[in-house]
């Protein structure tokens, strides 16, 4: 199948010149921004990625750990100026812990930076280029190696709304190359699907508190010429009832070995609601997404978030003073009310502990 490619870039990553007078960049999208402006941020030092991630400069769970595994590699840069042998190691990994530290949600991120700690054990005793060349390299591939996972979920889930004649679709928060190295997770199988067939029509929920579906996801379908309907979060029974949606998609930010799974909050209501609706609902995600270290997704961690992000829009309070707040960033879906879950490996389902074990024996990291 052709290369299905994306009209946004979220991350730009320029490696040093070979006489190193040309310095590394890296350039983010502000996502805050859009869709108003479309503005990219120069991130010069580790210290720049932690804040970055922590204030959603950048978020999507691959693409968090994409920009933290460039962190590192700019970060490499500084310590060996200083630091040498086993002191690299020391304070590389005090620097990972910070960074992994940014997010506590999405596993992408300790993924991303586990891995080029696991490179950096390996080769402290190189030369100081080489080392810093070996973990620029390792980010570049950590960026690659998502894009290519990004392809093959899409075509896997374009195949499964192809063969099962779905014609309506639904997803929630934004799941496109917004959000990964990428086509994008959910977004990318949209996309894959709606390439083949524009008849697809295609539903995005809002997404409070911070309306990455409003904001972030239509701006993904506009810029990639995809016709799509936004809609509020408390619509989406609506049109389930009406049987205006024949399937629903959502990313992960984290999927447990048994198949449960984080995701943006309000993921777990529309799983509900599509189990009550006998509608097929999938998961999309990368291998890298799975936590196979906990059993269940009582054991992930949700994020709170600043109240703000709930009584205000846009700057402007829209609720009384001093009221109480929740502000969960996250819920956890249980696998029960999961018809699958669309990797780059192909679709998972039935007994997950099984088959994400199964999915896991098959692959080899590089």
């Amino acid at each position: 199948m052709k290369k299905i490619t994306s009209n946004v870039k979220p991350i730009i990553y320029e490696p040093a010149g070979a006489d190193e007078v040309c310095k590394p960049r890296l350039l983010v999208l502000d996502q805050r921004l859009i869709p108003y402006e479309k503005k990219y941020i120069e991130l010069k030092t580790y210290k720049d990625v932690i804040s970055a991630i922590k204030d959603m400069v950048v978020r999507g769970a691959p693409l968090i750990g994409i920009t933290a595994a460039y962190g590192m590699a700019l970060a490499v840069r500084d310590v060996v100026k200083t630091c040498h042998g086993k002191s690299l190691c020391e304070e590389l990994s005090s620097i990972a812990n910070e960074i992994k530290n940014a997010r506590p949600t999405a596993i992408n991120l300790n993924w991303a930076v586990d891995l080029i700690m696991n490179d950096v054990r390996a080769i402290h005793e190189l030369p100081v280029h080489e080392a810093i060349n070996a973990i620029e390299k390792r980010a570049i591939w950590i960026h690659e190696d998502d894009e290519m996972r990004c392809q093959k979920m899409g075509e896997y889930g374009a195949h499964m709304i192809e063969t099962c004649g779905h014609k309506s679709v639904l997803t929630i928060c934004n799941t496109g190359a917004l959000a990964t190295g990428g086509i994008g997770t959910a977004f990318g199988v949209i996309l894959t699907a709606y390439k083949k067939d524009p008849s697809i029509k295609v539903f995005a929920a809002e997404t409070r508190p911070r309306q990455q579906g409003a904001r972030l996801t239509t701006f993904e379908f506009i810029e990639n010429g995809i016709d799509c309907t936004l809609i509020s979060d408390t619509a989406c029974g609506y049109l389930m009832k009406k049987g205006e949606v024949d399937l629903v998609i959502a990313g992960a930010d984290r999927i447990a070995s048994n198949g449960d799974t984080a995701n943006k909050i309000g993921t777990y209501q529309l799983a509900v609601l599509a189990k009550e609706n006998n509608i097929p609902f999938y998961i999309a995600a990368p291998l890298s997404t799975f936590d196979l270290s906990i059993k269940s997704g009582e054991e992930i961690p949700i994020e709170e978030r600043s109240h703000e992000e709930v009584t205000h829009i846009n700057g402007e309070t829209i609720c009384t003073k001093g009221v109480k707040v929740r502000n969960p960033a996250f819920d956890v879906t249980p696998a029960k009310y999961i018809s699958g879950i669309i990797t780059e490996k192909g679709i998972l389902s039935g007994d997950y502990k099984s088959s994400i074990k199964n999915a896991f024996n098959e692959t080899v990291i590089a």
